[in-house]
């Protein structure tokens, strides 16, 4: 996509998953390149995979350890981000963690966890780098939510609130940051092949195992790919995947066919094991 061609990008974790493989497509653009990852021998991994695929010699494709959820972190290393890279065009929030299980077994320090990775995460690089994009009066930031932003699942108690925050956070912000030309969108992935995917895997709650049923699970180059071309068009909503895209499209519609459906695959899972 020739849109990204010498773009400045910044991608919060980067070091893997759909993340990883945004950075991998923009460096193959031509676009220059920061990864951000609170793990930095995760980071350096990336990194050399990701320069691997530059389009040009004189990239610049770095990576910067940063805990996204530690407001002064991003703070601090946001002026030499942008002075590495010669400014920024694109913010792209993919930072996250998951934890799915039974409401009342979650743990209190996994709620607190999810919260401030993956809805306040994209709160304090939007605030930290806003002012380097409003200077310019251009730019693009997308934020990635999840099919558990549009609707809740049995088992996300903890994960889909902070992704529906994501989605009422961008809606706030596409009106809030018009009068500088800056562009919103939001992304909701299905079940993504990413090593967060095959944690998940380890503790799900068979009920969740149950209403995923044989839903083929997206490559992250897919999904990525998805969201890089409708961020390059300036789309607000981004939903990979045309079952997505219909599952989303009927729980805005006909949310209560949706409930039917769901409700009904998780009476039958009880009926043959019940709830004790």
């Amino acid at each position: 996509m020739d849109w990204y061609l010498n773009k400045k990008v910044v991608i919060t974790g980067g070091s893997s998953g759909i993340g990883k493989a945004a950075a991998i497509l923009c460096a193959r653009f031509g676009a220059n390149v920061c990864i951000l990852s609170r793990d930095e021998s995760r980071c350096k991994a990336a990194l050399g995979e990701i320069q691997q695929h530059a389009k040009k010699q004189d990239q610049t494709i770095f990576y910067c350890a940063v805990d996204v959820s530690k407001r002064e972190q991003v703070r601090k290393n946001t002026p030499e981000i942008v002075k590495r890279l010669g400014g920024i065009d694109l913010l792209l929030n993919c930072a996250g963690i998951s934890w799915p299980g039974y409401f009342h077994t979650i743990p209190d320090d996994v709620w607190d966890s999810i919260i401030q990775i993956d809805y306040m995460g994209t709160v304090n690089t939007v605030r930290s780098f806003l002012p380097y994009f409003k200077e310019q009066k251009h730019g693009s930031i997308a934020n990635i939510s999840s099919a558990l932003g549009y609707m809740g699942l049995f088992g996300y108690a903890a994960y889909s609130p902070a992704k529906f925050a994501i989605v009422g956070f961008s809606e706030c912000l596409r009106m809030d940051l018009m009068p500088w030309n800056i562009k919103i969108s939001v992304i909701y992935p299905a079940d993504t092949d990413t090593p967060q995917l095959a944690e998940e895997n380890k503790i799900k709650p068979a009920e969740t195992r149950a209403l995923a049923g044989t839903i083929k699970v997206m490559p992250p180059e897919t999904v990525a790919r998805a969201m890089l071309e409708g961020v390059s068009k300036g789309k607000f909503t981004i939903v990979p995947g045309l079952m997505n895209w219909f599952t989303c499209f009927m729980n805005r519609h006909v949310p209560s066919v949706v409930w039917m459906i769901v409700a009904g695959d998780l009476k039958k899972y009880w009926k043959k094991h019940p709830v004790v």
